[in-house]
């Protein structure tokens, strides 16, 4: 079974170039660590603050963008001299883009390849960003040093984030290694960057901002709750870009975009044996699935799947196996330990579509309206722009 025999998959992430890995290497260079190449050919600066914005797709800021007039201003002037969209890694989804950002590696060696995967080891599928398996060592998982860890004694480095996130399994797996400063407001966590990059003459700073997605997934993306939160962030921003010193490099990211998935468009697979024959584990996102067969399963037990489900739903999603997966780069280079972890039948939704196997999720899953994780644009562009912070020149001699 070929790829080729189905509608074209996009191009795979532009690990090394272009993606959402190559955006906290290029600031390191930017600050001058040594170590680390400019891939995004950013300008150098004393101090760097990349805001990443959970869910914000490319195509979402400029759909919306009348809701985001700060933003929109800096879309207008080209987001500097570096590409104004990057792509997310593969899966589009926060545990695996994340971990592409903290670490600068592509999700094949940084192993972070999903929601949730198949942990060969224990034979079973496990949670990789909110409920880890106790069974399961971040440390051991994701051996790769990340950022913050090769800055350590060159440049100083500080999370802003929400203060849950502090020592969970997620950070210490792709974002150890800074000082974490945890905040629950917007106002919280814009003073708290402001103050932390004031007290350095060099700093690298990560800002997380979780708010978006969880209007996304609750109320979905073309919603008054998401647009409401779309303002929030646009004045956020603005503020920030007031109250950073002035010589301050503010980037602005994200690590998935977004897809609105109607009710009756969530279809539970469970109900169709066919797509589950040979199966023993399914894991991943209702927008890729990860299917893992039976220790005994045969490469026809596989086809016989590919099949099954390129007749049921091939106008609507890809179906692609593992080994043309990691031979189409959508993992970048893979690790032996990671390549089991990968399901070995991918099935990445090409329309507003979402599959659950509703035998292990909760019922709940299925009313999520926001949704990510495959190869669509509207998933996988992210916008990287640089905001000026002009103003924090101003305030700056004023104190003076």
């Amino acid at each position: 079974m070929s790829i080729l025999t189905q509608p074209a998959l996009p191009a795979a992430p532009g690990y090394g170039h272009s993606s959402i890995a190559d955006v906290l290497t290029s600031s390191a260079a930017a600050l001058g660590a040594p170590g680390f190449t400019n891939t995004l050919n950013l300008p150098s600066a004393p101090r760097v603050c990349v805001v990443l914005v959970d869910g914000l797709g490319k195509a979402l800021l400029k759909q919306r963008a009348a809701h985001a007039p700060f933003l929109r201003s800096v879309l207008a002037g080209g987001g500097g001299r570096h590409p104004a969209t990057i792509s997310a890694a593969f899966p589009s989804t926060t545990a695996t883009s994340l971990s592409s950002l903290g670490t600068g590696v592509a999700p094949g060696l940084h192993g972070m390849v999903g929601y949730d995967v198949l942990d060969p080891d224990q034979d079973k599928v496990v949670n990789l960003l909110g409920n880890w398996d106790p069974g399961v060592d971040p440390l051991r998982w994701q051996p790769y040093p990340t950022v913050f860890e090769r800055l350590d004694g060159h440049v100083p480095s500080t999370t802003i984030s929400l203060p849950k996130f502090a020592s969970s399994p997620m950070t210490r797996a792709a974002l150890r290694g800074s000082t974490f400063i945890g905040a629950g407001t917007a106002h919280a966590r814009t003073q708290a960057a402001a103050e932390a990059m004031a007290a350095h003459q060099n700093m690298l700073m990560y800002f997380y901002w979780a708010e978006l997605d969880k209007a996304g997934h609750a109320h979905g993306s073309d919603s008054a709750q998401w647009e409401h939160q779309l303002e929030e962030l646009d004045a956020a921003m603005k503020r920030l870009s007031t109250q950073l010193p002035a010589n301050t490099l503010l980037l602005l990211t994200a690590d998935h975009g977004m897809v609105d998935v109607a009710a009756a468009d969530r279809i539970d697979y469970s109900a169709f044996p066919a797509l589950l024959a040979g199966v023993r584990h399914t894991a991943g996102e209702p927008r890729m699935v990860h299917l893992y067969l039976e220790p005994d399963g045969t490469e026809a037990t596989r086809d016989a799947l590919v099949a099954a489900w390129l007749e049921r739903f091939g106008k609507k999603a890809w179906v692609l196996t593992r080994a043309e997966a990691i031979a189409a780069g959508f993992f970048g280079e893979v690790r032996t330990e990671v390549a089991p972890r990968i399901g070995d039948v991918l099935i990445a939704a090409r329309e507003s579509i979402a599959f659950y196997d509703s035998r292990r999720v909760r019922p709940a899953a299925l009313e999520v309206v926001g949704q990510h994780g495959s190869v669509t644009r509207a998933e996988r562009e992210v916008p990287l722009l640089q905001i000026p912070v002009a103003g924090a020149k101003k305030a700056a001699t004023k104190r003076r």
